[in-house]
């Protein structure tokens, strides 16, 4: 199929400004699908320009979208050539000068070569100080460590280079989430090294081989990977402990301590197996009787609620009438999006992808029709009043459910405060496990 040409990035005012008005009307919607959005290393100036962006993809559209409004600079995307095909989403990929590529398994019998007007024009696009963002392991994935990056992403730069491109550069943005697939969950952008073209020692091939191998290693750097998904879920479990006990429990800080807890699981591979199914045999223990009382860790971690939480709970409490009333009145279009999501979703990084789409539809045709409603039966100061109610009382809401997960454990926590020596000390038992084979590694 031929792939659609994008929009160019210097067609004009005007079409910076439905750019700028797109990227802040999708941050606001990104910022409510998750309930914290964490970025943190070497975050990119404004004014940043001719930088290609590599990121890890897991999470379908939604990566493009948490990257593209999280950066301060304009960056634009480069997608699949089937997106452009998907009815209204042409036109918000062109307004934000996305590059659609013609994938191999999207059209097998497409020639040899096919991309190759497309590379120049995105080389063309780096050499005149555009941003590009790509994902260089080609497909959205649900496996619990990074895919080989493919070159294409290198050769991309490295034609840049050759087109007379300078000053080029090339980041990793690293994605982690805590719950990838679910509403109200959390993301953190880890933004790696910055990396210079003219400074690597290499041209043609070797160039192209010198900028894969650097996107790969700076991505596995940043992100907790496993071997495999019990691995994974292992040294999350680790850090998430070691993360509780010093009171930081921001997804940048289980990122880190995860980093060094894999580390420690690559040293003991194959060298001291037997502490590795031990520590892991005391941790499955402590997790499951944690979810048998409904527990979380943090809860046995820390001692007393924060001056923030308690201040969190004072808001909570005098918006509570209207958390409530949003509830009531969105309580069917809410389960809809999470409903489509289960009926059409083929694999999970696409879960997060259809909710939002969905919610993107059902949500605001729900809004306009309450106030319709509103309008109709209601003198215009009473209308007036109700559509406030009907834009506002939906975030109230949020805050609300935000922490109802939190209240209801609080509440389990104090009915069984006096049936908690077991989990209390299966938590010490992983705990001094954990800190031997730290003290063994010198971590």
């Amino acid at each position: 199929m031929a792939a659609p040409a994008p929009t160019s990035p210097h067609a004009g005012p005007r079409a910076g400004l439905v750019r700028e008005a797109l990227r802040l009307t999708f941050r606001r919607i990104i910022r409510v699908y998750f309930r914290a959005i964490e970025s943190t290393g070497n975050v990119p100036a404004e004014d940043t320009r001719g930088r290609l962006f590599v990121s890890n993809h897991v999470n379908a559209l939604v990566d493009p979208i948490l990257v593209l409004t999280s950066a301060p600079c304009a960056i634009s995307p480069i997608g699949k050539s089937t997106l452009w095909n998907i009815p209204g989403l042409r036109w918000l990929l062109d307004a934000v000068d996305a590059v659609p590529i013609v994938r191999k398994r999207d059209d097998p019998g497409k020639p040899a070569g096919s991309n190759e007007e497309v590379f120049d024009r995105i080389a063309d696009s780096l050499a005149g100080g555009q941003n590009i963002l790509i994902f260089p392991e080609g497909v959205s994935h649900n496996e619990p460590r990074l895919l080989e990056p493919k070159t294409g992403a290198a050769r991309m730069l490295a034609r840049a280079a050759a087109r007379g491109g300078r000053g080029l550069t090339f980041q990793a943005v690293a994605l982690e989430f805590d719950e990838r697939d679910v509403f109200r969950s959390r993301c953190l952008l880890l933004y790696g090294p910055v990396h210079r073209v003219d400074e690597l020692a290499s041209r043609g091939d070797a160039l192209v081989t010198a900028i894969t191998e650097r996107v790969r290693d700076d991505l596995s750097e940043l992100l907790v990977e496993g071997a495999t998904w019990p691995e994974r879920l292992l040294i999350a479990r680790v850090a998430e402990m070691l993360a509780s006990d010093t009171g930081d429990r921001s997804l940048a800080r289980w990122n880190s301590i995860g980093r060094q807890v894999e580390a420690a699981q690559r040293a003991l591979r194959g060298v001291d197996e037997a502490t590795v199914v031990e520590v892991a045999a005391s941790i499955d223990r402590y997790y499951a009787l944690l979810a048998r009382e409904g527990l979380v860790d943090a809860q046995l971690a820390e001692a007393s609620p924060s001056s923030g939480q308690a201040a969190r709970a004072l808001g909570l409490l005098l918006v509570l009438p209207l958390s409530l009333l949003g509830i009531a009145l969105y309580a069917l279009p809410y389960p809809l999006p999470r409903l489509v999501a289960r009926r059409s979703a083929t694999s999970g990084d696409e879960v997060s992808t259809l909710k939002l789409g969905a919610g993107l539809l059902v949500h605001p045709l729900w809004a306009a029709a309450l106030i319709t409603a509103a309008c109709l039966t209601l003198p215009w100061p009473f209308a007036l009043a109700a559509a406030l109610l009907v834009l506002t009382s939906p975030f109230a809401a949020l805050a609300l459910l935000d922490v109802s997960p939190e209240i209801r454990r609080s509440f389990r926590l104090f009915a069984r405060r006096g049936a908690l020596d077991d989990l209390r000390a299966a938590r010490r038992e992983a705990l001094d496990h954990i800190h031997a084979v730290r003290a063994r590694l010198g971590m």
